[in-house]
């Protein structure tokens, strides 16, 4: 008897678990267009997103476990999210107005001085007090916010504006009390994260809007934090911390946790932002590129950009492959991450006599010589040339410097394995794909990183030098390196999904950011670390996109009659190509140290000054957005997912990609198109001066003729529209498939300088 028990208690078990495995999350589009008549409220329909749920629940009553309603979207997209097994999944087909289901996932985040570097100064020009007086709302989705930090407080600020309808929920050590008038809202998103991972575990992080992993408070202050006098990390790179545009207020969305970020909860956020009020959005995550009718970021961002609120997003780390940019819809400012002249050098010296320039954040006496051993030179396990956990051997590498191979493991990481089996340093060396990269860090130890070419000349030397032996030095903050470059881990273009828009669109500070951190999370990000800073220095895309945010909140400041499009242009069109040396941006994902193209920046890199006066802007309305969706030749039912079902394809149109009014040029040509000829129009609005005259510059990409008419455009007030067409015809030898060539097409006035670049690329 008790034999017959446990074998159906284990078959109900192993059921139950098949059952539960089954369970997938989805997130179901609805063409609101056909359930109107359905809804009894147009501004609640969440008993009709119950009702469905319902319906599917009872016709599967064999089913073990019901369908689960996760999250209803109303503003930004229309549909919701549910748990959902493959037969529940099934009935959907029955409802009017289902349009697709597509399976939640996680994302992952794209993890002050630079105000300074990009040209903002206290008292004029966007940082005057008339136009920061204005109240503007920065939502920020990521892991949080660290609500008490000096860069959050609220002296000096006017009450929160009546138009906000955001809440501050509570939570794990998160009241309602903990917002002010600087940080207007906080709101939790986990619904989808926990289906994923289970329910979170509050000793690791706070099931609230608190900040445990320390990226949601260094991107809120980047964008928005208050001016903080004397900030530093240990000392180094010390000065005022601010954000873009200080005097904003933020809202904190917390849609990441330990493993990542659900597709449902960020839709769940957006769609809440945009309803609390939010006039920009900025999400420094994401995933790989998509179709723009499957891609969760866009289609909600879509919804948000109709709503007039600007939409910022970081490209990726993945860089310096091509075709790697991610968040790469037109309606997205999709942001790269370049470096600004202030670094943090190391001297490394070998016994040789040989010399090298690294790079750290190591506060620090400098090293004695001390002798320099490779990871791997022992007999220790295979892993150790990367200073894996536990795969150093403490007899080999006591009081010794280690040099480590980057990969697998954090950086911070190899330090704390070379610290922990004795080592006196590390040395981080680069791969040759890694190439010239030098990231700064707060390790534990004394520890510095190097490029691929110093990196390769140790490596020849601890192999043939009977004694090897090095001594590192630190050298503290330093000014004044040609800048910007672009970072080799910045993701890059042409975009995987949609060719005909340049991505990324503009490049911002992203590497070596001082910006607000958790004072009980430690720099380095390990456990072992216990020092407790204010402020940390990290690098990323996700560190560029809030400078593009803060920037738009200042842009928005100026000109409050914008559209998302408008300001946008703004920054494209503005933005510069050139150093500080008045050399052209450099590239370190370049092996041959060449110049930076629009694939890796973009228009180029953000110049929020002259953003502010642009002279012309390209703009775009809902209507030419989706009509090039139909250019795409999206089908009916994919364009309704982006538009709620409001619009149709006209059936006999000639629209081409090319013609959305972008600030740029992409342009596609088939390898054997001898002679072949495209031309894109595009249409220009005066919001310079009144009466103003331009002529246009051309800078042809190789292979390429580009004639434009008219070559000449007059205004006579502002707010006028004109039009210009460009052909571009392609000439000379065969090309080689996947070859691009870049150019740029500038409209000059007496004031203005107007630029767009082109990238043709053969297919």
């Amino acid at each position: 008897m008790i034999f017959r028990t446990l074998l159906f208690l284990l078959a109900f078990m192993v059921t139950n678990s098949v059952a539960v495995m089954d369970k997938k999350t989805y997130i179901i589009h609805m063409d609101k267009t056909k359930i109107k008549a359905s809804i009894h409220s147009q501004d609640n329909t969440k008993p009709w997103f119950k009702s469905v749920v319902d319906f599917i629940s009872e016709a599967s009553l064999e089913e073990d476990i019901a369908p689960q309603l996760l999250y209803v979207y109303e503003t930004s997209m229309f549909g919701f999210a549910a748990q959902l097994s493959n037969k529940q999944l099934g009935y959907l087909n029955q409802i009017d107005g289902f349009l697709s289901a597509i399976p939640d996932e996680l994302l992952n985040l794209h993890t002050t001085y630079s105000s300074h570097f990009l040209g903002l100064q206290n008292g004029k020009g966007l940082w005057s007090a008339s136009n920061l007086a204005s109240d503007v709302i920065i939502g920020v989705l990521d892991t949080g916010i660290w609500p008490e930090h000096i860069s959050f407080q609220d002296t000096g600020l006017s009450k929160v504006p009546s138009r906000w309808k955001g809440a501050c929920e509570a939570g794990t050590n998160f009241s309602s009390s903990s917002c002010n008038k600087k940080l207007v809202g906080a709101r939790v998103f986990l619904q989808g994260y926990e289906k994923f991972a289970g329910r979170i575990n509050e000793t690791l992080d706070y099931r609230s809007a608190r900040d445990a992993q320390g990226h949601g408070t260094h991107t809120a202050s980047t964008a928005a934090g208050n001016m903080v006098s004397n900030a530093s990390l240990f000392g180094l790179a010390r000065g005022s911390a601010s954000g873009m545009r200080y005097t904003s207020r933020i809202a904190a969305y917390k849609v990441c946790w330990r493993l990542g970020c659900a597709n449902s909860d960020i839709l769940a956020a957006i769609d809440q932002a945009v309803a609390d009020g939010v006039d920009v959005l900025s999400l420094s995550l994401g995933g790989i590129a998509k179709p723009y009718y499957n891609d969760s970021i866009a289609i909600a961002s879509f919804g948000a950009t109709q709503k007039g609120v600007f939409v910022s997003c970081s490209a990726g780390n993945s860089g310096p492959s091509s075709s790697t940019a991610g968040n790469v819809a037109p309606w997205i400012m999709t942001v790269a991450a370049s470096y600004t002249d202030r670094s943090f050098p190391t001297k490394v010296k070998l016994g040789n006599g040989k010399v090298f320039k690294g790079s750290s954040l190591y506060k620090g006496k400098q090293t004695n010589l001390l002798p320099l051993v490779y990871g791997n030179s022992s007999k220790a396990q295979r892993t150790a040339q990367y200073c894996t956990k536990g795969s150093l051997d403490p007899k080999f590498v006591k009081g010794k410097i280690v040099a480590c191979e980057r990969g697998i493991n954090s950086r911070t990481g190899k330090g704390e394995e070379v610290k922990m089996a004795g080592g006196a340093g590390m040395i981080l060396l680069n791969s040759e794909n890694q190439g010239e990269e030098l990231f700064a860090d707060p390790h534990v130890l004394p520890a510095t990183s190097l490029g691929s070419s110093a990196s390769k000349t140790i490596r020849s030397y601890i192999h043939s030098a009977k004694a090897p032996t090095v001594s590192i030095s630190f050298l503290g903050t330093t000014y004044g390196d040609p800048a910007p470059v672009m970072a080799a881990f910045s993701s890059r273009g042409p975009s995987a999904v949609g060719p005909d828009v340049i991505k990324p669109d503009v490049t911002a500070p992203g590497v070596n950011i001082l910006a607000a951190w958790p004072p009980t999370t430690s720099p380095s990000m390990l456990k072992s670390d216990k020092r407790s800073v204010l402020f940390n220095i990290v690098s990323g895309t996700s560190m560029s996109c809030p400078h593009v945010s803060g920037i738009a909140t200042l842009i928005k400041s100026v000109h409050k009659d914008w559209s998302p499009a408008a300001i946008k242009s703004a920054l494209m069109t503005t933005a510069s190509t050139s150093n500080n040396k008045g050399a052209p941006i450099a590239d370190n994902g370049s092996n041959n140290s060449a110049f930076a193209d629009p694939f890796a920046f973009g228009s180029g890199h953000v110049n929020p000054e002259r953003a502010s006066d642009p002279g012309l802007v390209y703009d775009i309305t809902t209507k030419d957005y989706l009509n090039y969706l139909c250019s795409l030749k999206y089908t009916s039912s994919q364009i309704a997912i982006l538009s709620k079902g409001n619009f149709k394809c006209a059936k006999k149109s000639a629209l081409h990609a090319g013609d959305l009014n972008y600030p740029s040029f992409a342009v596609l040509f088939g390898t054997s198109a001898r002679n072949a000829s495209v031309a894109y129009k595009r249409v220009v609005t005066n919001v310079g001066k009144p009466s103003s005259s331009y002529a246009v510059k051309v800078e042809e990409p190789k292979g390429v003729s580009v004639s434009v008419e008219p070559r000449n455009i007059s205004f006579r007030k502002i707010g006028d529209k004109l039009s210009y067409k460009v052909t571009f015809v392609s000439y000379g030898r065969t090309a080689i498939a996947g070859s691009s060539s870049f150019g740029s097409l500038t409209w000059v006035s007496d004031k203005y300088t107007v630029r767009s670049p082109i990238a043709v690329t053969w297919q």
